[in-house]
């Protein structure tokens, strides 16, 4: 005897609510993402070819079939917006990592590690004086106790002593 599926007033009031939303899956890592999109790449190529390679004996035996071009044309555009698909969930999943914060200038131009001075409107850069580091000649922030470059350690530097005062013996 087949048995009838029991539903409860319970669950019919439970049912006329509003549905619960599907908890959201993460995206695939890049590199998974990348994987595909090279596979679609290769496959596209090959089909294109394929396409190319059909015309041609359709032109050679004379007896062209558009249902069949249509078809394939119609596959290759789904594998081109697979691949725009992809390429926009690699540029959302890599795009916040891939800009470096780096420091700007008042004028808004990037200033890049060891300069004195904005390449683009020439402001002077930072108020510590930079150092030669003794190891590798590097330009070292007079504070830093340590090259940047090398690793090596840098002694502190005394204030520079006016031209005019003469040591004392």
């Amino acid at each position: 005897m087949a048995r009838l599926p029991f539903r409860s007033r319970r669950r019919a009031a439970d049912a006329d609510e509003a549905p619960v939303a599907a908890p959201r899956r993460p995206p695939p890592p890049a590199a998974q993402l990348r994987r595909e999109r090279r596979t679609l790449v290769s496959l596209r190529e090959e089909r294109i070819r394929d396409l190319g390679g059909l015309v041609l004996e359709m032109y050679r035996q004379e007896s062209f079939r558009e249902d069949l071009v249509y078809e394939r044309c119609a596959d290759l555009v789904s594998l081109e917006e697979r691949l725009l698909d992809l390429d926009a969930m690699l540029s959302a999943a890599t795009g916040p990592r891939r800009t470096p914060r780096g420091a700007r200038c008042e004028c808004g131009a990037p200033i890049l590690w060891g300069s004195h001075f904005c390449a683009n409107c020439g402001r002077p850069l930072g108020e510590a004086p930079a150092v030669a580091c003794a190891n590798c000649g590097g330009a070292v922030p007079a504070d830093a106790r340590f090259c940047g470059a090398c690793g090596h350690p840098v002694e502190p530097t005394e204030a520079p002593e006016p031209a005019g005062a003469l040591p004392e013996q």
